[in-house]
């Protein structure tokens, strides 16, 4: 039988991380991402766990990293501009292979923005916010309850794959409250970091077993290892040596792309006989597919396909899509940012019509069903991006 709680997306996404088995926490209180640091403040002390306010984004990111190398799952949460400050330590968490958390309730932008309305205008930071090559998966819930699916879901890859992991949310979800089926969250299934098998004097911190991923060493058991952002050899200390830079460089990619397919995860809505496809994600998503039923009433045959993994990108998926539907359009909470990606994947296939909104207002169903009427009529021709 079904126990259902009443939660905010920003509430459940800490009590998620608590299930997980988050045990430090390290942030800044920013709007509209604050109430995950309040409630991981009240719940960490009753499970051992530790909290603790840095003076900035900056410092929270770095001090979380430090959590993750003493054997704590560990999380920071922000938005917007402190995601911008997070971004050095968040290369660092992947170039040193920390298995950290970063949770980004989004907000308007740019700057300051809008601190307290929506907007989904991180999705390219997420990913190419830090300098250098990598690949940071990212996931995005649109309800409350995945906001817990999700919390959950990337904790477990952060460990297994030993890199930080984006939980991308937006206002609306965070500020939402919804009831959760709490039945699903009783016993969770948990991945756990690997652990070296050998003893210290033989522990090398960065040499790759088969799934690319090294085994992590808790500080303070005994191991000694070097933690650097600089390139670096399998004892963790800086090296300049061609060979093992470039090796290092494609092995963190390549750790994550190679579980692209476990990590993708898509929701579609009525896209079996689709003749127009939207993609949406997060808030917009939820917009997305009541314009999906409304259209539907009005015989025009559109389906909803919502990307939860937001990167890696569903490639394939997403160039599937495109050879079988007349258009897709992509409706999002900014200027044009995962409509790129659509149209990567696309590859020419078929119209891709954007609809962006930088306001700090949602997008409403009305508005998304407008749109699908005039491009399934013909009166929309020419997608703005190429026009």
């Amino acid at each position: 039988m079904a126990k259902l709680e009443l939660k905010y997306g920003n509430h459940a996404c800490a009590e998620a991380a608590i299930i997980a088995g988050c045990r430090f926490y390290a942030g800044y209180p920013i709007t509209p991402s604050s109430e995950v640091a309040e409630k991981m403040a009240e719940l960490l002390p009753k499970v051992g766990g530790v909290f603790i306010q840095m003076e900035d984004e900056i410092a929270s990111m770095g001090c979380a990293i430090g959590g993750a190398f003493a054997g704590r799952k560990s999380m920071t949460a922000t938005s917007g501009p402190g995601f911008s400050l997070k971004q050095e330590n968040i290369g660092y968490a992947v170039m040193s292979e920390a298995p950290v958390v970063i949770v980004n309730v989004q907000r308007g932008g740019p700057s300051t923005g809008l601190p307290t309305q929506v907007g989904q205008q991180d999705v390219m930071q997420t990913q190419w916010g830090t300098h250098g090559d990598k690949l940071i998966p990212a996931f995005c819930p649109a309800s409350v309850e995945e906001v817990m699916e999700e919390t959950i879901r990337a904790f477990n890859w952060a460990e297994v794959l030993r890199t930080p992991v984006v939980l991308l949310m937006d206002e609306v979800i965070g500020h939402m409250k919804e009831s959760v089926d709490m039945t699903k969250f009783k016993d969770p299934e948990i991945w756990n970091r690997k652990k070296p098998k050998v003893p210290p004097e033989e522990y090398l911190a960065y040499k790759p077993e088969e799934d690319d991923v090294p085994a992590l060493a808790d500080f303070g058991d005994g191991y000694r290892y070097h933690v650097t952002g600089l390139m670096h050899d399998y004892t963790g200390f800086p090296t300049t040596n061609p060979a093992m830079c470039q090796e290092l460089v494609e092995r963190l990619i390549r750790k994550v792309k190679r579980r692209a397919k476990e990590l993708e995860k898509n929701e579609e809505f009525m896209l079996e006989d689709a003749e127009f496809a939207i993609v949406a994600f997060g808030s917009t998503a939820r917009s997305a597919k009541l314009a999906v039923k409304l259209a539907r009433e009005k015989g025009i045959k559109v389906g909803l396909f919502r990307p939860i993994t937001l990167w890696p990108s569903p490639e394939e998926t997403l160039y599937r899509l495109a050879g079988k539907v007349k258009a897709i359009l992509v409706p999002e909470l900014n200027m044009g940012q995962y409509v790129l990606e659509v149209e990567r994947c696309a590859k020419g296939q078929c119209p891709i019509f954007r609809m962006n909104r930088a306001n700090g207002q949602m997008i409403y169903p009305f508005e998304i069903l407008e749109k699908i009427e005039e491009i399934a009529s013909g009166k929309i021709v020419i997608p703005v991006s190429k026009a």
